[in-house]
């Protein structure tokens, strides 16, 4: 499917230096501004020189009321702030200067004011105090990996983490966050929801998808090579790849996840077969799902994108369900697999 060779290769390859587009970021954190007041947030597996998630959070720092803006970034990340820069005209530090290898550090913000007296707060105001306040930037003493012990003891201060978390490592981000009971609102791809570590958290309402998915051109660094599809290169030579099936996950109240799904479709059991090998029938698509049906139905995995827990239930999906782990899926109908499914049921029996 188009955009999803990219996503596979960064999984093989661990190449996870995928920059999200400020719009993006903008159009997903929009709808939860009342959670960030008064709240530390943490970005950390974001260069605040490169980061739009940084960038956002800056920008917007006294508008939504933030106590404090942490951001950390990975020593091995190939681009050393020479490409994708927020800050164009911000040199580095000496100490980052004197060695081509990255050096990690932490970038802490209490407060953003009018520092160059032009009449506005900005990013400029940020640009300036990163360049003459040096108590905001900090080298850090491992290489900044979010597992490391200084890296935790920021999340252990932190009370909501966004960020775009690497691909490769999205299992055990996640279970840092549920072990460490924080908020959050991250980037990730769709399928991470039948991961066996995930499923088990949607289908206790510990986490649920955000408002925007989709297929999304990313920025990555020049050392990436080019691709035969679902890559550009702009008029400035940047390099663009596209990903599909992108998606926020969070574990914050929104109000789409309140939302009821209208259901026009009545049931018959010729449109709606039942599988082979498991007593559940076969919604092949989302908007499909029948009113009038009360028992266990497999559904598409972007049905998880309308998901109301007052409304439906989840009960596992076509290989993880009832408790276990089964190696052969169960969606099956005349003997040919269909796509992965997530398993269903209404809960508001009463309509």
């Amino acid at each position: 499917m188009a955009g999803n060779s990219n996503l596979h290769a960064s999984r093989a390859d661990k190449a996870d230096e995928f920059y999200t587009q400020l719009s993006l970021v903008e159009n997903e954190l929009k709808h939860y501004r009342k959670h960030f007041e008064g709240k530390t947030v943490l970005c950390n597996c974001d260069d605040p020189y490169e980061s739009n998630f940084f960038k956002f959070f800056a920008m917007n720092f006294n508008a939504l009321k933030l106590k404090k803006l942490i951001s950390t970034c990975y020593a091995t990340s190939p681009i050393a702030q020479r490409e994708l820069s927020l800050f164009p005209d911000l040199e580095e530090p000496q100490e980052e200067r004197a060695s081509d290898k990255r050096k990690p550090y932490k970038v802490q913000i209490t407060e953003v004011a009018d520092y160059n007296n032009d009449g506005a707060v900005d990013l400029s105001d940020v640009e300036w105090l990163l360049k003459n306040k040096n108590n905001t930037r900090e080298l850090l003493k491992g290489d900044g990996d979010f597992r490391s012990a200084e890296c935790i003891e920021l999340l252990k201060e932190a009370d909501i983490v966004v960020t775009n978390p690497p691909f490769s490592l999205f299992r055990e981000y996640v279970a840092q966050l549920v072990e460490f009971k924080k908020d959050f609102i991250i980037l990730g791809n769709q399928n991470a929801i039948t991961y066996r570590e995930i499923l088990p958290l949607i289908r206790d309402n510990k986490i649920w998808l955000g408002y925007n998915s989709g297929h999304f051109w990313f920025k990555v660094p020049d050392s990436y090579e080019e691709k035969a599809t679902d890559f550009k290169i702009d008029e400035n030579g940047q390099k663009w790849r596209r990903m599909g099936n992108i998606c926020f996950f969070t574990n914050l109240d929104i109000e789409k996840r309140h939302e009821d799904m209208v259901l026009f479709r009545n049931y018959t059991p010729e449109a709606y077969p039942k599988y082979d090998n498991y007593d559940a029938i076969e919604v092949s698509k989302t908007v499909d799902i029948p009113c009038d049906y009360f028992g266990v139905m497999g559904v598409p995995i972007t049905f998880m994108d309308k998901f109301n827990p007052s409304q439906f239930e989840i009960l596992g999906d076509s290989r993880y369900h009832d408790g276990q782990d089964f190696s052969d899926d169960i969606n099956v109908i005349n003997g040919k697999t269909l796509y992965r499914r997530i398993l269903i049921r209404r809960v508001n029996k009463g309509e």
